[in-house]
């Protein structure tokens, strides 16, 4: 009996996570299961932390472009059908969460990039989802340049 039924890959699209991919392949295709794809764009306000003086309408559209035509490359390139594939607007960990229980996910995997000094302190993505996904959560370590 596969030990999942649905795992999550959040992606970002970063060089480095490759490997992240490759193991949630791997994982989906061992426990002969659904695979799905999330990517999430924080809005501008929110990654910044305020109010901007000028219109962001536009850049938010090219971002959301952009997400979705990167989103629809991965899937092709893993056989994921579009309706397994999310693109997300907000708190990047917060729609991750909500995607994983709205859709029975049983496992999700992320990336985790090495952290030091403030940024530990200040924590992560994929520790924020460690902590409060009601699933088991894969944290693949992602290194720059690997």
């Amino acid at each position: 009996m596969p030990l999942y039924s649905h795992i999550l890959l959040a992606t970002d699209f970063n060089s480095e996570t490759e490997t992240v991919i490759q193991r949630a392949k791997a994982m989906a295709s061992s426990n002969q299961c659904t695979l799905s794809l999330i990517h999430v764009i924080e809005p501008i306000s929110i990654a910044y932390g305020g109010e901007f003086p000028i219109d962001l309408g536009d850049l938010h559209k090219e971002l959301e472009k952009q997400g979705r035509e990167r989103l629809s490359e991965l899937a092709g390139k893993l056989a994921i059908p579009e309706a397994n594939c999310y693109l997300e607007i907000g708190l990047t960990e917060k729609e991750i969460l909500r995607i994983a229980k709205d859709n029975s996910v049983d496992l999700i995997v992320v990336g985790s990039h090495s952290k030091h000094g403030l940024s530990l302190l200040l924590g992560s993505t994929a520790n924020a989802i460690l902590h409060h996904a009601e699933c088991d959560v894969l944290a693949v370590r992602v290194r720059k340049g690997k």
